[in-house]
């Protein structure tokens, strides 16, 4: 990421599909990155996100903060001049709205194992 000049950024979604790229400035804050992906969520697609805290952005398997800016979650390592920097997009329910549609009679299941939490 170029420190105090633009940086192109697209950001994959679960199914593999983009949103962008577009250029922002490296002091452009992760929160406000947040903001751009739900405003550009595609229309087609179910289950978007409501609220930045909906969001997780992954960079170089860095799970990036809201007060940070660009130039501050920079991995150069994994970024080579001129590049589009590609960052995953997680999405996730709140976790009382998870809790919400579970009902108090039915145990939880771990995924994958079949046990029962009591």
């Amino acid at each position: 990421m170029a420190v105090g000049g633009l940086v192109e950024l697209r950001f994959r979604l679960a199914d593999g599909s983009d949103i962008g790229p577009s250029k922002y400035s490296s002091s452009t804050t992760v929160a406000s990155l947040k903001e751009t992906v739900i405003s550009q969520w595609p229309q087609d697609k179910e289950n978007g996100p409501r609220s930045i805290s909906d969001i997780k952005l992954i960079n170089a398997g860095k799970i990036l903060e809201n007060n940070r800016t660009l130039a501050e979650s920079r991995s150069p390592l994994t970024e080579a001049p001129g590049d589009v920097i590609t960052m995953l997009v997680v999405v996730h329910s709140p976790l009382s709205d998870r809790h919400s549609e579970i009902s108090q009679d039915q145990p939880l299941k771990k995924a994958g194992c079949g046990c029962s939490i009591m």
